[in-house]
């Protein structure tokens, strides 16, 4: 009489002696595994060119960072609510396709502040980007370099902003965050001094911390001694933009008492363009022209800042019609493709920043990773302005997309 097989393990080890299952080809050494873990496994690309997405970047870099490090890149804060709300607003809208029209010559370039770029898709400031591969923000400067994409360098970079730009071959612009006024002015004129054309100062975090609890869980995972690495009460002394700072001034509370008239002070240090990051309603987007903004980014921080539950993508549609085209809007979080783009640029943004997704191919496959990240954003991008036959990005309008 044969026995009955009474738990999943044990079907799975009957299955592995099975003379059918071998001849099926499937390998034994998967067995026991999830259907998650074993579909991870047999679908890794192992070189830039099988990408067929994004999201084959994304799968390679989380099979190889540390836990801990992969815990800080796909972490929102709280339950991630924020973070998921930036992805689903995109299910909104649907493209609205034309027919009939020439769209053999597709002309993706937007000027900013006077600059021409191939593409309207620019790189967001992250930190410490060393902790996703060795070269960290240098391999990133040269993979914008190579694909002629504006870079925003992160104050809390692992790279510094000379070597960055050097790396770059060009400016960039710089995004700031505040640590205190005497370190905010040593800081911005060193970045002038450099040529940076443009400051993103983010308002968005008024805490030096946020409930990441994703990340946390990860962190909990992780068997390496973060202490290594990372000296809690020296932290800023780990990131070369802080070298040539005195921190004895240092104020950890400097950005929850931050108000409009930090513009009048940078104004008087600073010539460069002033854009604010984390503007989200049309009442702070009027304020903005009110005190002399010169750009804004649209920007939740990916879900990173707070838990509203609000998408960027929702609150372009306010912005955009506060501002009315005085100042150039631009936005970011949740940007996962090509069409995501699209429906931003219809929405009225002038550029898309992505963040997690260019961060992926950085931590798969370091600079290569990058470039084809930005490459098939552009493809995609392309095909959703031939299919609604929109040749320039001037073509693509609000009637370009409809609301499901």
């Amino acid at each position: 009489m044969i026995e009955p097989i009474t738990s999943r393990r044990e079907f799975l080890k009957f299955l592995a002696a099975s003379p059918i299952l071998t001849a099926t080809g499937f390998p034994p050494e998967l067995l026991g595994q999830s259907a998650a873990e074993v579909d991870i496994q047999k679908h890794l690309i192992s070189a830039v060119d099988e990408a067929i997405n994004v999201f084959d970047f994304e799968k390679v870099a989380k099979s190889q960072l540390p836990p801990a490090h992969w815990g800080y890149l796909a972490s929102g804060v709280e339950n991630d609510t924020t973070l998921h709300a930036n992805i689903d607003a995109f299910k909104k809208y649907h493209l609205r396709p034309r027919r009939l029209i020439d769209v053999s010559h597709i002309d993706m370039k937007r000027k900013l502040f006077g600059v021409e770029w191939d593409s309207p898709i620019f790189l967001c400031p992250v930190a410490s980007q060393k902790a996703f591969h060795p070269e960290g923000e240098i391999a990133v400067a040269r993979a914008a370099r190579q694909q002629k994409h504006l870079q925003v360098l992160s104050t809390a970079g692992t790279s510094s902003v000379e070597d960055v730009i050097a790396a770059r071959g060009a400016p960039i612009w710089y995004q700031l965050y505040t640590y205190g006024w005497d370190i905010t002015k040593s800081m911005v004129q060193r970045v002038d001094a450099t040529g940076c054309p443009v400051l993103v100062l983010t308002v968005d975090q008024h805490l030096p911390g946020q409930n990441s609890e994703t990340r946390f869980q990860y962190v909990r995972k992780d068997t390496r001694s973060c202490i290594e690495c990372h000296i809690p009460e020296d932290r800023l002394r780990n990131k070369p933009m802080f070298d040539q700072v005195n921190l004895d001034t240092y104020d950890g509370g400097y950005r929850s008492k931050m108000i409009w008239e930090i513009i009048v002070k940078l104004r008087e240090v600073t010539d460069m363009k002033i854009v604010l990051k984390g503007i989200v309603t049309h009442e702070d987007a009027k304020l903005c022209l009110k005190h002399g903004v010169d750009g804004i980014i649209v920007s939740n921080h990916g879900g990173r800042a707070q838990e509203t539950g609000w998408a960027t993508l929702d609150s372009l549609p306010e912005v955009v019609k506060a501002i009315d085209g005085k100042i150039p809007v631009m936005i970011d979080s949740g940007f996962r493709r090509g069409t995501d783009i699209y429906k931003a640029l219809a929405l009225g943004a002038s550029a898309v920043g992505i963040g997690r997704t260019y961060l992926w191919g950085l931590a798969a496959f370091g600079q290569e990773g990058v470039e084809r990240v930005l490459e098939l954003l552009r493809l995609e991008l392309q095909l959703a302005m031939m299919s609604t036959g929109a040749r320039t990005l001037d073509e693509i309008s609000r009637t370009s997309i409809g609301s499901l």
